[in-house]
């Protein structure tokens, strides 16, 4: 079903980029509204945490209750909120228009979750990779699109946007008459393959947000404040570092694409030691290099921390079978509201001290993925070797003699 996987990393790029856009305007708000670092902080803060409280919520219930239209229905909120934030007056303002997005994020994610693993087939790590390549495309585009059209027209430009919000509407309605055609037929498969949770199911998802806390409080030091250290540090412009961290959220998306495919085909826990642990030398040298060196070190950062949330997110799914939309929920809800906690304490933390200072600190995140180590191999060797078998088999220039 490439098809629908296509269109769902479609939409999730379209969602993503216009969800990107209001951090890329930071520093824009920031001198229009007078706002401190806190208060940037607290942006952030109010539409991942409305997306964390609301994802697992709405996972759990539509593993119940399916909602094939919900989709359409979470990018129209964002819309709403697109709209409203182009003729806010004020920080309040500003603050009612990021819950909106939130609330229309926290809907997407997990349906969009669903109906990739429903297209999946076998191949689960592909079909969120591929998902998820959609998203972190759309997260880097949305700095470039704002340096490129919000910066230079002011704020009531963001309207605009609205056009591809509509777009992506028109999109996921049609997903979601494919969603409701096949919907019976995806829950004859999960009861069919449904099995127990994994013994160490708690000890297992613990671990994994601990590992997820880890990636997105080093990706939100980075995707909101490292405008502001590029700025502070080596005196950029505003839209020099924007173009400067769609380089990095590029090679975040190129990354994506690596992790789930390589999960597929030697094993989930293994990407996952390399996408954490592998980050933490190059999150290291960043606060002490200079700015060519900085943006060639965070495009290494990028595609290596990138191959993490995919294989964490399937490697979850496989513990718990038949809870799809809770985990997705779970998963998803945690990563954005662990980066709204994180995004307005890192600015309160900045303003007490500096942007560099931050940088520092955060530089030692990544070597939380040592933790790994205490994951069960869910999989085992035996059936990698299987899998790899019939992968050599199927590529063998005679297997169609065969």
């Amino acid at each position: 079903m490439i098809g629908i996987l296509v269109a769902l990393s479609a939409s999730h790029l379209i969602n993503d980029t216009l969800q990107a856009l209001l951090p890329a305007i930071y520093p824009m708000l920031k001198a229009s509204f007078g706002l401190t670092f806190a208060q940037i902080g607290m942006i952030t803060f109010s539409y991942q945490f409305t997306a964390s409280i609301l994802q697992p919520v709405v996972g759990s219930y539509t593993d119940r209750h399916p909602k094939p239209f919900s989709l359409a229905a979470g990018m129209a909120l964002t819309l709403c909120g697109l709209a409203f934030l182009s003729m806010a007056p004020s920080y309040e303002a500003i603050l009612l228009s990021s819950l909106l997005i939130g609330m229309g994020s926290s809907i997407f994610h997990p349906e969009a979750s669903r109906v990739a693993h429903m297209a999946a087939g076998d191949r689960h790590g592909f079909a969120q990779a591929v998902f998820q390549v959609g998203g972190n495309l759309g997260t880097s585009f949305g700095p470039l699109l704002a340096a490129l059209i919000i910066v230079p027209n002011g704020q009531r430009s963001i309207l605009r946007f609205t056009l591809l919000a509509l777009a992506g509407i028109i999109l996921l309605a049609r997903v979601g008459v494919w969603y409701k055609g096949n919907l019976s037929h995806f829950r004859k498969r999960v009861a069919a393959s449904a099995g127990a949770a994994h013994p160490k199911v708690a000890l297992s998802i613990a671990i994994l947000m601990v590992l997820v806390f880890s990636k997105y409080v080093y990706l939100v030091s980075l995707t909101n404040y490292y405008t502001f250290y590029l700025m502070q540090r080596f005196g950029v412009s505003i839209q020099g570092a924007q173009l400067r961290l769609f380089v990095f959220l590029f090679a975040v998306a190129a990354g994506t694409i690596l992790g789930g495919p390589l999960g597929d085909r030697f094993g989930r826990k293994y990407v996952i030691w390399v996408s954490i642990l592998g980050v933490a030398p190059f999150s290291l040298a960043l606060p002490h290099v200079g700015l060519n060196a900085a943006v060639v070190l965070t495009v290494f950062i990028g595609v290596i921390l990138a191959s993490a949330f995919s294989a964490i997110l399937v490697f979850a799914q496989e513990l718990i079978p038949g809870r799809v939309g809770m985990i997705s929920g779970l998963f998803f809800g945690f990563a954005f509201g662990i980066g709204g906690i994180a995004s307005a304490a890192l600015g309160r933390l900045a303003d007490l001290t500096s942007i560099n200072f931050v940088f520092n600190v955060c530089a030692f995140l990544p070597l939380i993925g040592i933790l790994t180590w205490l994951l069960p191999d869910i999989e085992g060797a035996s059936q990698r070797a299987r899998r790899l078998q019939r992968e050599s088999v199927s590529s063998s220039p005679h297997a169609d003699e065969a």
